[in-house]
């Protein structure tokens, strides 16, 4: 099912040219797009913001860090290794189980719209919902591999905003190292976090 499943998506890589460069560049620089976004919400936005990137930060890297260790637990070959598929991009041949560029973009918007900043949150987990279907269609991960992504995400995204009491003096400490260093923008404080 699971290779089905891939097939499905996999099978129009390469004959549409608009859609082959979507997806390539998606896959490719999602990850800098997101910190686009996050490095905007820290110079333009108010404290608030501030926080919910520090928190954004916690929770891609300690998503990412799940994801180390479940590759090192399981091992699944990528799609490219062991089928015949429509390759765009050449990879490494690590362990395609699970996506790290999926478990990182779907943390980070997660993690911005449960701070409720509904609009960037939701655009951000639109453009989530993207990267994990671009890394299907390059042929770099199985639909599951990215599956288990947003399961990962979906758990290190809620931990972080249960004990966020616990991350706060972290974002209070980088906030105020921040609000120290001369000639950097800022903005007027706001309390309500």
């Amino acid at each position: 099912m699971n290779y089905k499943l891939f097939q499905a998506i996999n099978q129009s890589a390469g004959h549409h040219p608009f859609l082959d460069g979507l997806m390539v560049f998606v896959t490719k620089d999602a990850l800098i797009v997101y910190a686009l976004v996050l490095l905007l919400m820290w110079f333009f936005g108010k404290e608030k913001y501030k926080y919910t990137v520090v928190f954004a930060v916690i929770t891609g890297a300690l998503g990412l860090f799940i994801n180390f260790i479940l590759g090192h637990i399981y091992y699944e070959p990528r799609p490219f290794i062991t089928h015949h598929v429509h390759l765009l991009i050449q990879h490494a041949k690590d362990s395609s189980f699970p996506s790290d560029h999926t478990t990182g973009a779907f943390s980070l918007a997660l993690a911005v719209l449960w701070r409720k900043h509904r609009k960037i949150g939701i655009g951000m987990l639109l453009f989530a919902i993207l990267t994990g279907t671009s890394r299907v269609y390059v042929g770099h991960h199985y639909p599951f591999d990215v599956l288990a992504s947003i399961i990962v995400a979906l758990f290190t995204s809620r931990l972080v905003y249960t004990f966020n009491s616990v991350f706060r003096p972290i974002g209070r400490i980088i906030i105020n190292t921040y609000n120290r260093i001369p000639l950097v923008p800022k903005t007027e404080q706001n309390l309500s976090k």
